[in-house]
């Protein structure tokens, strides 16, 4: 499996799921989105580094 994917996929998750809470708790959705975000970027930088590593 490779490296950042499921950081990536997490991300994702949390943040449907915040999105999903911003009628009920907008405070929580907030944070969640934020959280599943930074996942996602930290996920994709991952993704990014591996890659450019195997093309040398």
């Amino acid at each position: 499996m490779r490296e950042g994917l499921i950081p990536a996929v997490l991300g994702t998750a949390v943040t449907a799921t915040g999105a999903a809470l911003r009628g009920k708790y907008p405070m929580a959705a907030t944070a969640a989105i934020g959280f599943g975000l930074a996942h996602m970027v930290l996920g994709a930088i991952d993704l990014v580094e591996h890659r450019r590593g195997r093309m040398f």
